[in-house]
């Protein structure tokens, strides 16, 4: 039996589950990348986001860094809510501000409903307003064996993963008017599985399974509820321990195109699910994975 396993496993009686303590953090801080990720919007704004509010959880570093810069070229103001990583943070707040738009950073644990409900109070109180709500933050621990799993571990991945995203949704829905939009971020993981990503996987499945239901909770009300599901994309979280060390030797090799995403070429499906693009569109799966066929 492997390490972790040897000891009888904690049942987690708290409300919300701290982090798991292994080391390196993460999601990491992008400051400290030698092979930056590259998220600075491709092509010029068109006001697609004009007028509009935006909260965009994980908006510091990675997927949500470039989701934040673009909706703010696109005229949204957005809030942008981080783990810890506060210099990548005030770097994408200074990103936004730098496209015209106005940035609101809030910090803490969104395992924490009451976190949750501050970020959209904070929010409303700053603009007045709540248009789009993109669900992006998430963790993941890699393990080779299922016993490696602890029960902090797993109730804190599902936690970030998905418990998160209800506590915001049900602190957003008073603000949500005819016409908002919901982005959860999934995975290809969901379609694909992963042999090392056991519990972060099942989060993601259970992310699909919540946009879809959501979306017939909403649509009558005139909101629309999509998901992105993201191939292997160059952020922080992988480099800093969300991968193993010899799945990173060949990151996103495996995909069709041959190599792995790059954070402004996954912002583009998350614009178009939040804007009148997509107005046709709800309780649908865009699927920027480097050419991966899946039935999703």
């Amino acid at each position: 039996m492997t390490s972790k396993a040897k000891s009888k496993p904690k049942r987690a009686k708290a409300a919300v589950i701290a982090q798991t303590g292994e080391q390196p953090r993460m999601p990491g801080h992008e400051s400290r990348m030698t092979d930056k990720p590259e998220w600075e919007p491709r092509y010029p704004g068109s006001g697609r986001l004009a007028g509009k509010v935006a909260i965009v959880t994980g908006g510091d570093s990675g997927i949500g860094r470039a989701v934040a810069v673009l909706f703010a070229r696109e005229g949204a103001k957005v809030a942008i809510s981080y783990l810890e990583e506060d210099d990548d943070a005030r770097a994408t707040a200074k990103a936004v501000e730098a496209e015209g738009g106005e940035a609101l950073l809030h910090r803490g644990d969104l395992g924490d409903p009451g976190l949750c409900a501050k970020l959209v109070d904070k929010t409303v109180e700053k603009w007045g307003r709540l248009d789009v709500l993109v669900n992006n933050a998430g963790e993941q621990h890699p393990d080779k064996d299922i016993r490696d799993i602890t029960a902090q571990q797993l109730q804190r991945t599902f936690q970030t993963n998905i418990f998160s995203m209800f506590y915001l949704v049900q602190a957003a829905r008073p603000h949500l008017k005819k016409g908002a939009a919901i982005v959860n971020c999934t995975s290809v993981t969901m379609y694909q599985g992963s042999r090392e990503l056991l519990d972060y996987s099942a989060t993601k499945g259970a992310i699909t399974a919540f946009t879809r239901s959501l979306s017939e909770n909403l649509i009558a009300d005139g909101i629309r509820v999509n998901a992105v599901a993201p191939g292997p994309i160059w952020t922080p979280l992988n480099p800093f321990g969300g991968s193993s060390k010899e799945k990173m030797k060949t990151f996103g090799e495996n995909t069709p195109i041959g190599r792995p995403g790059q954070p402004n070429e996954v912002a583009p499906a998350f614009l178009f699910l939040a804007c009148e693009d997509s107005s046709y569109m709800s309780g649908q799966v865009l699927h920027p994975n480097g050419g991966t066929i899946v039935n999703g």
